[in-house]
């Protein structure tokens, strides 16, 4: 339970609302380094999303990681806005990173842990979120990129 709201088997209930709000976001890290081939950054982005699940009503369902980008499938509330989200994640995880890990000024050359932008879309249930739910489990896997058409 997050303030008045509760999750119960992934629908989110308020007061008289029920809802079930699902996003597919991708993060890239800046100039594309392949900083998540080190477990450690891994583990501390797992750690920050626990933390913005007890924080904001947030639900991080999958996170799949590749060498230079992160996939998220997670649900919300319609309190928040995909751009709100976006900023939200972004800014919160960059902070917690640079603080937790010092040694990643260097590495990027100062300033900013995320490349500008990013992708965001909605989820429906069904196959679609399978089809989703595949394609972010089966992140860095392989060499050659795998592209979401693989799965339909």
């Amino acid at each position: 339970m997050v303030g008045n709201i509760i999750l119960m088997d992934e629908l989110f209930k308020s007061y008289h609302k029920v809802f079930k709000i699902k996003y597919h976001f991708v993060f890239v890290i800046k100039y594309r380094k392949d900083l998540f081939l080190n477990e450690k950054y891994v583990n501390t982005i797992k750690e920050i999303c626990t933390g913005l699940e007890q924080r904001y009503t947030l639900k991080f369902e999958t996170v799949g990681f590749d060498k230079d980008h992160v996939h998220f499938l997670l649900q919300s509330v319609p309190k928040y806005s995909p751009s709100q989200i976006f900023r939200l994640v972004k800014s919160i995880s960059a902070i917690e990173l640079f603080k937790r890990h010092p040694d990643l000024k260097k590495e990027l050359w100062g300033g900013e842990f995320w490349s500008d932008g990013g992708y965001v879309s909605t989820v429906g249930e069904g196959i679609n979120a399978e089809i989703i739910r595949k394609y972010i489990n089966n992140q860095g896997r392989k060499i050659d990129q795998v592209k979401l058409s693989d799965f339909l």
